[in-house]
C-alpha cells in the first residue's frame, strides 16, 4: 500500500511537470506567433505609408525611427536585413553591431526560401536562458519580398516555474499525509491477518530435529489458519516418528560398518598368525639344535602382528577424539615432497613457493592429508582423460600456510558439494568414504580449514590453510 502510494505520487509529478513544459512550449511558441503577426501589421502600416520606394535598398530609410517605435510598442527587438543576409536595420540600441549579427547563416536562408510557410525558427541557451530567433519574409503590396525580419525572443519561464513549485509543494503535502495514513494503516491490516502466523511462525522456528516439538494451539482461527495449524502438528508428530527411526538407523549402520571395518583389518595379521603357528606345529622338533632360534622367529612374528592388532584397535577407540596434537617444526615444503614420494604416477607436479616454509605441525597428519588429497585427485581423473594431471602448489603469508591439490577430473557435482566433508558419504564403488571427513577434522584441530572450488568435467581445487604458529 505504501508502494503504491509512492509510485502515484511519482507518476503525478512526473506527468504534471511533463505537462507544465509542455504548456510553456506551446504558450512561447504561440506568443512569439502573435508577436510576429503583430510586427508585420505595423512594418506593412509603415510601407503603406512612406513617400519612399518600397525597396529593398531603401528599407533602412523608411525605418529610420519607426523601427524603434515598433520595439518600444511591441518590447521586442527587431532586425531587418536584405534577401542576401546583409543587416540593413536593427532597433539594438548600441554604438557597435555584433560581427556575427551582420550577416545571417547561408542556412537560414536556404530554409527561407525552399520551405512552404517561408518561416524558420532556432532555439538556442545563451547563458541558461533559452531563446527563440524568428525569420520571416516582408513583402511589399505586390507580395514581392523586399527583406527579412529576424525577432530575438527571451523564453521567460519564471511564472511557470513559480505554478509548478507551488502545485508540487501542495502536491507533497497531500501525499506526505496518504503516506501516514496508509502506514498506520497497513500496520493494522497486517496486524490483523498476521496475528496468528506470527504464532506459527514462532512454532515453526523453533523446530528441531533432536527435540521434542510442541504442536501448535490457536482457539480462534480462521478455516485456513487452521487447516496450516493441523498441517504443522501433523508434521510434528511425523517428524517425531521419524527422528527416532533415523536415530535407530543411524546408530545400527555405524555399528556394522564400524564392525566391518574393524573385522577386515583384524583379519590382515589374523592370517600370516594362523600360518605361522601352523607351520610352527609341524616343524616343531625338541632335539634341534636351533630349536631357540626358530622359536624366536615366530615369537617375533606373533608379537609383531599382535602389535598390528592393538594398533588397528588403538585406532578405532580413538577415532573420535583423532589426531592427537603434536606440534613440532617442520619445514612443510619438505613434508610434503616425502608424501608425494610414494606415488608412481608421474603427472604428478610439484610447485612449492621457496625451498623452506617453517610452520608447527603433526608431520604424520601432514602426510596424512596431502595423501588423502593427491589420492583422491587421483581418483576423479576418469581414464577418459589423455594427459592427467595433478598440481600440488605450496606458499605462505605472514601468518599462514597453503597447500593446493588441482587436478584436472570430472569435478564435483554441486548436489554433492554440500556432503564432500561428510563422515561415511563416498561416490566411490569401494571404500568407507572417512578420506575427506578425516582430513577435514585434522586440519581443524590445528586451527585450520579446507575449501575446494570444482567445475563439472573440468576439475577440483582443494586449498588447505593453517596457521604457521
Amino acid at each position: 500500500m505504501i508502494l503504491l502510494v509512492l509510485l502515484a505520487s511519482g507518476l503525478i509529478a512526473a506527468v504534471t511537470i511533463y505537462q507544465y513544459r509542455e504548456e510553456a512550449k506551446d504558450y512561447h511558441e504561440e506568443r512569439l506567433q502573435r508577436k510576429e503577426r503583430a510586427i508585420q501589421q505595423s512594418i506593412g502600416f509603415v510601407l503603406r505609408e512612406t513617400t519612399y520606394p518600397v525597396t529593398t535598398e531603401n528599407i533602412p530609410l523608411i525605418f529610420k525611427d519607426e523601427i524603434f517605435e515598433i520595439d518600444a510598442i511591441h518590447n521586442l527587438q527587431i532586425k531587418l536585413y536584405d534577401l542576401d543576409g546583409q543587416l540593413l536595420k536593427s532597433s539594438k540600441r548600441t554604438l557597435q553591431v555584433d560581427p556575427e549579427e551582420r550577416c545571417l547563416d547561408p542556412e537560414i536562408l536556404n530554409v527561407l526560401s525552399n520551405t512552404l510557410e517561408h518561416r524558420y525558427v532556432i532555439k538556442n541557451k545563451v547563458a541558461g536562458h533559452t531563446f527563440q530567433s524568428s525569420y520571416t519574409y516582408i513583402m511589399d503590396e505586390k507580395f514581392k519580398n523586399i527583406a527579412i525580419l529576424n525577432l530575438p525572443y527571451l523564453e521567460n519561464d519564471d511564472f511557470f516555474n513559480k505554478e509548478l513549485k507551488e502545485f508540487l509543494l501542495r502536491l507533497a503535502y497531500a501525499y506526505l499525509v496518504l503516506i501516514f495514513v496508509a502506514i498506520i494503516f497497513a500496520y493494522l491490516i497486517s496486524k490483523f491477518i498476521t496475528k496468528s502466523l506470527k504464532t506459527i511462525s514462532d512454532k515453526m522456528s523453533e523446530t528441531r530435529l533432536e527435540k521434542r516439538n510442541k504442536k501448535i494451539e490457536i482457539k480462534a482461527s480462521s478455516e485456513e489458519i487452521e487447516t496450516l495449524v493441523n498441517s504443522y502438528n501433523s508434521m510434528i508428530d511425523q517428524l517425531e516418528a521419524s527422528a527416532v527411526k533415523l536415530a535407530t538407523n543411524e546408530r545400527e549402520q555405524a555399528w556394522r560398518e564400524m564392525a566391518k571395518q574393524v573385522a577386515h583389518e583384524i583379519k590382515n595379521p589374523l592370517t600370516p598368525m594362523r600360518l605361522t603357528v601352523q607351520s610352527f606345529e609341524r616343524k616343531f622338533n625338541p632335539e634341534d639344535e636351533n630349536i631357540h632360534q626358530k622359536l624366536k622367529e615366530y615369537t617375533d612374528t606373533l608379537i609383531q602382528q599382535i602389535d598390528t592388532l592393538s594398533s588397528i584397535a588403538s585406532a578405532f577407540s580413538n577415532f573420535a577424539k583423532m589426531p592427537a596434537q603434536k606440534s613440532e617444526e617442520l619445514n612443510v615444503v619438505l613434508i610434503v615432497k616425502m608424501a608425494l614420494d610414494i606415488f608412481n604416477e608421474d603427472y604428478i607436479e610439484f610447485y612449492p613457493e621457496t625451498e623452506e616454509i617453517i610452520a608447527k605441525f603433526d608431520r604424520t597428519q601432514l602426510i596424512r592429508v596431502v595423501t588423502n588429497l593427491v589420492k583422491n585427485g587421483i581418483q576423479a581423473i576418469p581414464d577418459t582423460v589423455k594427459a592427467p594431471k595433478i598440481i600440488v602448489r605450496v606458499f605462505s603469508t605472514q601468518d599462514n600456510v597453503s597447500i593446493t591439490i588441482e587436478d584436472n577430473g570430472s569435478g564435483i557435482s554441486e548436489e554433492t558439494k554440500s556432503k564432500i566433508f561428510e563422515p561415511k558419504f563416498t561416490t566411490k564403488s569401494s571404500g568407507m568414504g572417512l578420506g575427506l571427513g578425516m582430513v577435514k577434522n585434522i586440519v581443524e584441530t590445528y586451527n585450520g580449514s579446507i575449501t575446494f572450488t570444482s567445475q563439472l568435467g573440468k576439475g577440483t581445487i582443494f586449498t588447505v590453510v593453517f596457521p604457521k604458529h
